[in-house]
């Protein structure tokens, strides 16, 4: 292996390190509610924020994956409620 190569290498371990530490930071942040913190991670979610930055096909694919997914939960969650009502279940 080259020494860019491993500089590379732990320069990608730094990063994710890195990420990781702000992420239990951020969820065991004790100022922030449990409802804020709910928010903020569905709305990451939503935004491929943990997709690669510098890829935008995946990014967008992510977001729109994911958008969809939420679209089609709903749709069923309502056509659920919809039938209880009606007393068809």
């Amino acid at each position: 292996m080259t020494g860019s190569a491993m500089t590379e290498d732990d320069d990608k371990r730094t990063g994710e390190a890195r990420r990781i530490l702000e992420r239990l930071q951020a969820e065991s942040d004790p100022s922030s509610t449990l409802t804020a913190r709910a928010a903020k991670k569905a709305r990451n979610h939503l935004t491929a924020a943990d997709a690669d930055r510098n890829d935008s096909v995946e990014l967008w694919g992510t977001r729109i994956g994911r958008v969809l997914g939420l679209v089609v939960f709903v749709g069923l969650l309502v056509w659920l409620l919809f039938l209880l009502a009606e007393g068809q279940l």
